[in-house]
């Protein structure tokens, strides 16, 4: 658990710029409306973790999973916010995927590159190996 309540809210950053987007243009917020909706929103993550916990801990499991989150989000009466939640999980697992792929290909580039730059010193040795052997039978014959 953090040491100053101050630890458990969200960063200002964040906060700011989900207020922003949040406004219209030209409506601005001040600095204490900015501390009271941080302390609103760690508030919320920190009663919502709580009831998913309590909830992972019915069930008797010892890991919480989206679907644990989505499960609280309507045991807490929060239905409206399960939609959007839930397709914004959707897109974060099509980007965790998108990602996964193109390191993969990325390995699988890099492995024929490699495989292929191994085949073409193998094959630069073969030639070596070849023209030393007909300057030694060129060497015996001359002999």
């Amino acid at each position: 658990m953090a040491e100053r309540p101050e630890d458990l809210n969200l960063p200002n950053a964040v906060i700011t710029r989900i207020i922003k987007e949040a406004l219209l243009d030209g409506v601005n917020s001040s600095k204490e409306a900015q501390s009271a909706i941080s302390r609103a929103a760690s508030v919320f993550v920190l009663y919502a973790t709580s009831c998913a916990n309590n909830f992972v801990m019915k069930g008797k499991c010892k890991t919480l999973n989206a679907s644990d989150v989505l499960s609280t989000m309507e045991e807490m009466e929060f239905q409206r916010f399960v939609t959007p939640l839930k397709e914004a999980l959707e897109a974060y697992r099509r980007e965790q995927k998108g990602k996964k792929e193109a390191s993969e290909q990325k390995k699988k580039d890099k492995d024929k590159k490699t495989d292929s730059e191994e085949q073409d010193k193998s094959r630069d040795e073969d030639e070596g190996r070849l023209e030393e052997e007909e300057q030694n039978e060129e060497e015996e014959v001359d002999n």
